[in-house]
């Protein structure tokens, strides 16, 4: 038999010769190094400064490539497979996309923004994930809800919706202040916010036939990727229905913190909606 002690140090030198780097490749940092048999947090280091190329012919003008994007550019092999730290780093990076869709948002953090919160036909996050059409409509409930919370007839309804990355509300308190603001400066008020749980995109047609808006604006999660789970796009539409092509709304992606920064996007977001509501269009016809 083998004592705990003798276990603990054969999975340390396991692991160590697993997670070696080779030579010329940007090691992890000191304090990611194999600690009680557990391996360490990879995530800790960003894909933007890991480099796993031995040898590289320019080491300085690969790393500033990498600087310019999250993908996944200079990761080590081992053969025709990944080396263990690139695998690893690959697992847990869809481990967190795959957490932002399926885990559903707490309630509180709707509640401490203070939103109307409702929902859509769908019942659960599996229901939401296999029926599309059903993350469009409002159920009935919700729909007598906005009706009695939500002005009417308004110049804009800005909405939230979980869509497919509940991780993305984290833009939220940054993003609906900055809209605010930036609408406010054209003199254009913005009523109580309605959140939506288990939203798809069409679920703002809905919206906009019920209150009937000029511009509806929706903020919801993007489908999350290997490069973040966070990020979060912003809909618009000038009086949207169910009527309307998908080619009638005007779209802001790839906003958080390591693509567009949520209080940056807000203020363009207020911009596109003003001169929305000056042409009376959007989408393609917008002209942008």
């Amino acid at each position: 038999m083998f004592a705990e002690s003798d276990v603990r140090q054969m999975v340390r030198d396991v692991l160590a010769d697993l997670l070696a780097t080779p030579a010329g490749a940007s090691r992890p940092p000191a304090s990611s190094e194999v600690e009680e048999g557990q391996v360490p947090d990879v995530t800790a280091v960003s894909t933007k400064d890991e480099f796993h190329v031995p040898n590289p012919a320019n080491r300085t003008a690969y790393l500033e490539a990498k600087q310019k994007t999250v993908a996944r550019l200079g990761v080590g092999r081992a053969g025709p497979r990944y080396n263990t730290w690139s695998m690893l780093h690959f697992r847990a990076d869809h481990a967190t996309a795959q957490d932002a869709v399926f885990t559903d948002l707490d309630d509180s953090l709707v509640k401490a923004q203070g939103f109307v919160a409702g929902q859509t036909l769908c019942q659960s996050k599996d229901e939401f994930l296999t029926r599309p059409d059903r993350g469009r409509l409002l159920d009935d409930e919700t729909k007598a809800l906005f009706s009695r919370e939500l002005p009417h007839g308004g110049q804009v309804t800005l909405m939230v919706g979980d869509g497919l990355s509940s991780s993305a509300f984290v833009n939220i308190p940054d993003i609906v202040p900055a809209i605010k603001q930036g609408l406010k400066g054209y003199g254009i008020d913005v009523g109580p916010v309605p959140y939506v749980k288990y939203c798809r995109v069409g679920a703002m047609d809905d919206l906009g036939a019920l209150v009937g808006s000029e511009v509806v604006c929706l903020l919801i999660g993007e489908r999350p990727g290997l490069a973040t789970g966070e990020s979060m796009s912003a809909y618009m539409a000038y009086r949207p229905n169910a009527e309307r092509p998908e080619s009638w709304r005007t779209v802001v992606s790839n906003i958080y913190s390591g693509g567009t920064p949520p209080a940056e996007a807000g203020a363009h977001v207020a911009t596109l909606i003003k001169r929305i509501l000056d042409k009376k269009t959007s989408g393609v016809e917008l002209g942008l």
